[in-house]
């Protein structure tokens, strides 16, 4: 199901997690890697493809929920303040929502962007993990040389470092542990229940 009204996502009462970052982060890739899909989520080598709320039903158990990228996308400044708005509402009214995944680019700097990001999702309480994307294009110690840096630059403004995941879709790196994941707060959330 797909559209920009927060009131017509799915009326199931399925877990949902979503899937965010900045344009060309490699969002679509991602998803498709962790379903096992090639074209589940439509990539592009255009950033900004992703316009709309997308949900993805999986094992009828959780949704998959692809969310439009955020930063650089060639549409119109109108265009993108009504994404913005749809993103937070969705953020802020969406009740199935249990965690996000802010999706970062392993090879770069922390940029503010993000950081603006994950600073408002701890400000309105909203769970999420990050997943650093792009790994395969890093020797091992560069890897952990940027996500240590990533740490730091996060302690300066958190008390601790967010939960996050390292992934390659091309490798299928990281797939098990976000797959995991999800499951076993699956099961925490049905044991409570």
């Amino acid at each position: 199901m797909s559209n920009s009204d927060v009131a017509k996502c799915p009326q199931h009462r399925l877990p949902e997690y979503a899937f965010i970052g900045r344009s060309n982060v490699g969002k679509s890739s991602l998803i498709n890697m962790l379903t096992n899909h090639k074209n589940l989520a439509k990539t592009s080598g255009k950033p900004g493809k992703t316009q709309l709320i997308n949900h993805f039903i999986i094992n009828n158990q959780w949704y998959l929920v692809d969310l439009p990228g955020y930063g650089y996308a060639r549409v119109s400044k109108t265009a993108k303040k009504k994404f913005q708005k749809f993103i937070t509402n969705y953020f802020e009214k969406r009740q199935e929502l249990i965690s996000a995944f802010v999706l970062v680019d392993i090879r770069h700097e922390p940029q503010p962007i993000d950081l603006e990001f994950m600073e408002y999702l701890g400000i309105n309480q909203i769970p999420f993990s990050i997943i650093f994307t792009k790994a395969d294009k890093l020797k091992p110690k560069v890897i952990e040389r940027n996500v240590d840096h990533y740490c730091q630059e996060l302690l300066k403004t958190w008390e601790e470092t967010p939960n996050y995941f390292i992934t390659s879709s091309s490798k299928a790196i990281g797939r098990d542990e976000v797959l995991d994941f999800i499951s076993n707060t699956n099961a925490e959330i049905e044991a409570l229940r």
